[in-house]
């Protein structure tokens, strides 16, 4: 779900075209929708493991763009090591799993404090917070796509991750424009309403009971279990994100995607959904 607070007086020194309630340029960032989901469908379609490529190609852009929000605040990643690691991390989770996944998380913490002892001792410890911090938020959440994808009908539980997902954004954004009149979080994000969670639960909800049901043939409470629990994160993950750009000073993340800002700004929710999907679907259905 995209943060459409207004921006900051730091964030940019040249005023923006206003997008009305949307708080987007709704022509690009559906264009811009529609090329992703094509390439995530062909990848899914023709060969499975190419959709690691393009998660791999996510976590090193999304590792960039916050190193280059986080220096707003003076605090530089150490990008290498982080990306690096957190390619090793999402191909050993397709691979080997789980206990895979949580070694390598490990050994790529260990190596990216050991790679900061290279700067010195002032700042380690605010370096090195920041810098295991993103490795928990993009690289081992992003890896459980990966698990996600590992099994046996893998391709179907990706497309029932992201769609339940979209439909939280797609009900959140169609309920708050028409409906919204209550904020949710005004400090953190002003446009974010109750009537926009509402709708976010509502549709993540039906999203949740017809894929489950009718694309894995598993239970409809499943279903409904699995909508719920999505909506609430998904919210809950763009509000995070929206705390971090505003402490950061910045309104998007980066300007890599027409219409969306940054990659960070489509991955906020994702991130926040993959590994309760994981568990449900793993655990119940696949």
């Amino acid at each position: 779900m995209t943060d459409t607070s207004p921006p900051s007086p730091s964030s940019s020194a040249t005023p923006k075209k206003d997008h009305g309630r949307a708080g987007r340029n709704l022509p690009a960032a559906i264009a811009s929708a529609v090329v992703l989901l094509a390439a995530i469908a062909a990848s899914l379609v023709f060969w499975k493991t190419a959709f690691m490529v393009i998660v791999v190609i996510a976590v090193v852009v999304a590792i960039w763009e916050l190193r280059q929000g986080m220096l707003a605040k003076d605090i530089d990643l150490p990008e290498q090591p982080l990306m690096a690691g957190g390619v090793v991390m999402v191909v050993v989770a397709y691979f080997f799993g789980a206990p895979a996944l949580v070694t390598a998380t490990a050994v790529t913490a260990l190596v990216t404090m050991l790679w900061l002892l290279r700067r010195g001792i002032d700042g380690y410890v605010h370096t090195a917070s920041a810098a295991i911090f993103t490795l928990v938020y993009v690289p081992f959440l992003g890896s459980f796509v990966a698990l996600l994808l590992a099994e046996d009908r893998g391709e179907l539980a990706i497309v029932t991750f992201i769609l339940v997902t979209i439909a939280s954004d797609t009900g959140g954004y169609v309920a708050g424009v028409l409906f919204g009149k209550h904020p949710m979080a005004p400090v953190i994000s002003p446009k974010k309403s109750w009537e926009g969670l509402a709708g976010s639960l509502a549709f993540c909800t039906f999203a949740g009971w017809l894929l489950v049901v009718h694309l894995l043939d598993g239970d409809w409470w499943v279903g409904v279990v699995l909508g719920l629990i999505v909506g609430v994160m998904a919210t809950l993950g763009d509000l995070v994100e929206s705390v971090m750009k505003r402490d950061l000073g910045i309104k998007d993340m980066s300007q890599i995607i027409p219409g969306h800002g940054g990659l960070m700004d489509r991955l906020d929710s994702l991130l926040a959904t993959v590994a309760p999907t994981w568990l449900l679907l793993h655990y119940l259905v696949l």
